[in-house]
Parts: structure tokens; C-alpha cells; sequence
């Protein structure tokens, strides 16, 4: 029989090993991001916001790149990631993977009256959606919101078929390669997210110069950052608190929001998404 203090002990030891593992897994927020576009850019408009997260959470911020959207929804459904940059779309994925439990908890100001934009090498003579069939197209991901639902489902709605009307179909990737793609002439024309074409023709991108626009979609909802099934609520309003008090006024926090494109933060819920997920069953892109 083992003594009752050697028992104690080795039991007190079993208790420490748990509660250290436990503390281990707590003191580590794990963050990921739908990689709709390049991994450095996603990298570098990250590290700030990762920075900042640290600092009002008290936790270590673990940025983890992913290759593809449906690795940000299994990684949620798995709870291997604890908080995830999404597109609309995306989340309504994460939605219906988790059983609803996958939460959204903010939103760029901007994300309320977000569009795409279609484009055309800037020398084609093409002036209009309806011009485009018979031509080469590019989305951008099968999953992304602004880069295929949406814009397919405008597309849709003004009687034009991608499926059908369109020579044929690409698939970038993601948004500055969707623009790569037209500028370079491997496809007729493509759409992505307004917000990505806008910042490429501030900076100058050599792609951006050689396309030009001819079409806008009406605004939707997209992007949020949402939260994995089973985050402790005090950690979830804790991010959530973060995120609403990042201020423009702040410097060092207006640089934080100039590199995400936020104007502000604002607080959002699933509800808001109800309207992708109607597209998205009305595109046949969920059954």
C-alpha cells in the first residue's frame, strides 16, 4: 500500500501538472485570418493588432497563417484557433460547421456597406457587366464573400450566369492576385473586394495601373472577426472591449487601424449575416 503522504503528494503533483497545462493553454490567444491576400501582407497588417491585443488582454498573441478559408472554419469548429479574421461568407460557414456557436463579435464600420468591384485591363474595350459574356473570368477564392459569393450573386440577379455566360472560369486566390491576373491578360476580367482595389491604386501597384474598373456591386455585410464555440465570455468581451475602443485620435493606434482599413470598430451579430447566407443558398453554393 502506498503511504497516505506519498499518495497526497504524487495527487497534489497530478493537480499542478493539469493546472500548469491548463495555465499554459490560457495564457495564449490564438489568432488566424482567412488568407485572401498575399501571407506577407496578411503578416504585416497583423502585427500591430496583435501587438495592441497583448496588451489589453495580458495574453500572448499567437498568429498562425493558414493556405486556404476552409483551414480558419475546421481550425474555429476544432477550437484550435481562438479568435478568426473572417468574410462574411466564410463566417457563415463557420456558422453552420459549429452548429451556430461560432460567434461574430466586431466589425469594421466599413464592413456595413462593404462592395466589389468588377475590373478589365485598362486598355479593353469592355464598358459593362453585360459586355463580359463570352469572356475569361477570375474570382478570387471559392469561398470569399466579396471576391466570388457576392459578386456572383449580382451577377446572377442582373441575368447574367457565370457558369454559362462566361468562356471560363479562374479561381485566384486571393484579391491582389485576382488583379494580377486581369493586368497580365491570362483572363478577360475579375472582381474583388473594393477595399484591397483601393489600397493597391493608393500604393501604386504596378498591376492596379494596367486595370481599370467598370462596375460596383450594391453594399452588403462582410468581414468580422469572430470567436471559436466555448471562449470564455469574460476573454470574449475583454477582445470585444479592445476592439470598440481603438481610437484614430491615437496615433500609434490610427496607424494600427489605417493598416486594417478601419475607419472604427463596431459591435456586430449574426443576424447581420443572414443576408449572405440567403445568397449563398440562392447561388448554389450551400444546399
Amino acid at each position: 500500500m502506498i503511504p497516505m503522504p506519498r499518495l497526497i503528494s504524487r495527487s497534489a503533483l497530478a493537480l499542478a501538472l493539469m493546472l500548469g497545462a491548463a495555465a499554459s493553454y490560457a495564457d495564449v490567444l490564438r489568432v488566424s485570418a482567412i488568407p485572401d491576400e498575399a501571407p506577407t501582407e496578411l503578416q504585416r497588417k497583423f502585427k500591430p493588432l496583435g501587438e495592441y491585443l497583448e496588451k489589453e488582454t495580458g495574453l500572448k498573441v499567437q498568429f498562425t497563417p493558414v493556405s486556404d478559408y476552409a483551414a480558419v472554419v475546421e481550425g474555429l469548429a476544432a477550437k484550435k484557433i481562438d479568435l478568426a479574421w473572417l468574410g462574411g461568407f466564410t463566417f457563415v460557414q463557420a456558422k453552420l460547421r459549429t452548429g451556430g456557436e461560432a460567434m461574430p463579435i466586431v466589425q469594421r464600420a466599413e464592413d456595413e456597406v462593404f462592395t466589389s468591384k468588377f475590373i478589365v485591363p485598362a486598355d479593353s474595350p469592355v464598358k459593362s457587366l453585360s459586355e463580359l459574356k463570352g469572356k475569361t473570368f477570375a474570382f478570387g477564392s471559392p469561398s470569399s464573400t466579396s471576391g466570388h459569393l457576392m459578386p456572383r450573386f449580382f451577377l446572377l440577379k442582373d441575368g447574367i450566369d457565370p457558369d454559362k455566360d462566361f468562356k471560363n472560369i479562374a479561381f485566384s486566390g486571393a484579391h491582389d492576385a485576382t488583379v494580377a491576373f486581369v493586368a497580365s491578360g491570362k483572363v478577360d476580367a475579375g472582381v474583388l473586394n473594393a477595399s484591397v482595389m483601393d489600397k493597391l491604386i493608393e500604393k501604386g501597384d504596378a498591376n492596379a495601373k494596367r486595370v481599370k474598373v467598370i462596375a460596383t456591386t450594391p453594399p452588403y455585410f462582410d468581414y468580422n472577426w469572430t470567436v471559436r464555440p466555448g471562449l470564455d465570455p469574460a476573454l470574449r468581451q475583454k477582445i470585444t472591449n479592445a476592439f470598440l475602443k481603438l481610437d484614430r485620435a491615437d496615433p500609434a493606434q490610427k496607424e494600427l487601424m489605417d493598416l486594417q482599413r478601419a475607419s472604427k470598430y463596431v459591435p456586430t451579430t449574426t443576424a447581420n449575416y443572414d443576408g449572405i447566407e440567403r445568397a449563398a443558398r440562392s447561388a448554389g453554393l450551400i444546399k
